[in-house]
């Protein structure tokens, strides 16, 4: 089982230069999560507790969407993420 380390990705995300949310799109991006979690509860593809925790710390830290989507490629070293965002995969750690 994979686990994220959301506090080490905190640290590198309050590390990141980036234009953060104002409050009123933060509360729209909120929204927007809510009802892509509460979609993906209905399809049988929840998230587990370590990625609610992922996608609230990002909301708290103000990350744009299109920020967000990018930290969650390079976390999951997908070939599609951006090679110089300074987001680690090793923040990911396997248990077991």
């Amino acid at each position: 089982m994979n686990r994220l380390d959301v506090e080490a990705i905190r640290a590198q995300v309050r590390a990141l230069d980036y234009v953060r949310g104002t409050p009123a799109e933060i509360a729209l991006w909120r929204e927007g999560d809510a009802e892509a979690r509460a979609n993906l509860a209905i399809e049988g593809m929840d998230l587990d507790a370590d990625e609610h925790a992922l996608f609230d710390m990002l909301r708290a830290e103000s990350v744009p969407p299109p920020l967000a989507t990018a930290i969650v490629l390079k976390l999951l070293d997908h070939p599609d993420a951006d090679p110089a965002l300074a987001i680690s995969p090793a923040t990911i750690r396997a248990d077991g």
